[in-house]
């Protein structure tokens, strides 16, 4: 196969300037949030050991970018910033912080096999809060996901909440057995209502609770959920009243009418082992972000406590912002052999009181005239002594 000068392995993308520059600017005001919000920006190695992030990593095999090291070790580039912010937290170096909170900035890579649209690298902003096992902690991450998908300007915006444990013990009353289950969260996955129905017809399911089995799909509240609590299980009496009392505290913070309980949202990240949430806004056909509590991820770096986090896809955060077109002041100044010196005294004293300042040489003027254009001011060499 012959490779073309200008061609990008599959799924890579340039960023012209245009974008470069909203990307640097969801960066600052994201970012800006997160420390703001007492978490601390970290930066981890590009490159993993597959041994250990790839394996654990929820992202499957064939996504990943492997590669060999002189020693023969297996690594990948990293496929998410979940695990190995997990390794971190599992140091001794943070150990006997707990909890803890770290949030970044950084690209991810997920290996595609065919050209599709979707990039192979992307950048993620996010958090994660380790540590801490508590109600409050999956309240804290998801009021700070809103808030950034605010701060950037997405359009109507709106967090989609479930539990994966509770929905694995719903499934379970229903007779489903785990593999039965894990076919069913697959479609909840994808929002396939007819494969839903049709696997429907396949399952275990008594044809008096089949309608209620369907009804999974509809549910946009807590009480909604309601119906599909078994009272005579305890661990799903606590995980609804949890869910509940999660409800009360977004209302009373105002995020009541911007989240959409959903008893059947499942992830296909398989670190997560509770509540899970994604998010959304317009001009995007894909969440722009998804979180949730990935305490089963922890136990294999050691350390039996409490984690949750989210991360933001910054290339869908784009399609949802209405960008801005910023007219920035921009100066060029135009030299030759004999105004030379006085043009590189005139633009740092320019820049020194925060203007931006373009020089070139420039000895056939008339050659530049189309790019003085995009300026709006130009000085020439021979105007420098006035001024």
């Amino acid at each position: 196969m012959t490779i073309e000068m200008f061609e990008k392995p599959l799924g890579m993308r340039d960023d012209f300037p245009v974008i470069a520059k909203q990307k640097a600017n969801l960066r600052k005001q994201g970012t800006e949030l997160i420390e703001q919000a007492g978490y601390e920006l970290l930066q981890t190695p590009t490159l993993e050991y597959y041994e250990t992030i790839g394996r654990i990593s929820a992202i499957s095999d064939d996504a990943l970018f492997k590669l060999l090291d002189s020693q023969g070790k297996t690594l990948v580039l990293r496929p998410d910033m979940t695990s190995p912010i997990a390794r971190v937290a599992a140091s001794k170096l943070l150990r006997e912080k707990m909890p803890i909170r770290l949030g970044y900035y950084s690209n991810v890579f997920r290996a595609q096999k065919r050209e599709g649209g979707r990039p192979a690298e992307f950048e993620q902003m996010g958090v994660e809060l380790i540590g801490d096992d508590s109600l409050y902690a999956d309240a804290e991450v998801i009021s700070l996901a809103w808030d950034i998908l605010k701060q950037v300007g997405v359009g109507s915006a709106r967090i989609v909440v479930g539990h994966t444990r509770l929905l694995e013990l719903i499934l379970a009353d229903f007779g489903l057995d785990s593999e039965q289950s894990s076919k069913v969260r697959e479609l909840f996955v994808a929002k396939n209502g007819v494969g839903v129905e049709q696997l429907s017809r396949e399952l275990p399911i008594s044809s008096n609770k089949l309608a209620s089995f369907l009804a999974l799909m509809q549910a946009t509240t807590v009480a909604d959920w309601k119906q599909w609590i078994n009272n005579g299980n305890e661990e799903q009496i606590k995980l609804y009243h949890d869910m509940e009392r999660l409800e009360e505290l977004f209302k009373r913070n105002g995020l009541g009418d911007a989240i959409t309980f959903d008893i059947s949202f499942s992830s296909h990240m398989t670190y997560y082992t509770g509540l899970v949430f994604e998010c959304y806004g317009a001009g995007s056909g894909f969440p722009l972000g998804s979180g949730g509590r990935y305490d089963g991820l922890m136990e294999q770096f050691g350390l039996q406590v409490g984690a949750t986090g989210f991360g933001l896809r910054v290339d869908r955060l784009l399609e949802s912002v209405s960008p801005e077109k910023i007219e920035e002041p921009q100066t060029l100044i135009l030299f030759d052999e004999q105004s030379e010196q006085r043009a590189f005294e005139k633009a740092q004293q320019m820049r020194a009181s925060g203007k931006r300042v373009t020089l070139q040489y420039a000895p056939a003027v008339q050659a530049l005239e189309p790019f003085t254009d995009l300026f709006t001011e130009v000085i020439r060499g021979e105007a420098l002594d006035n001024g």
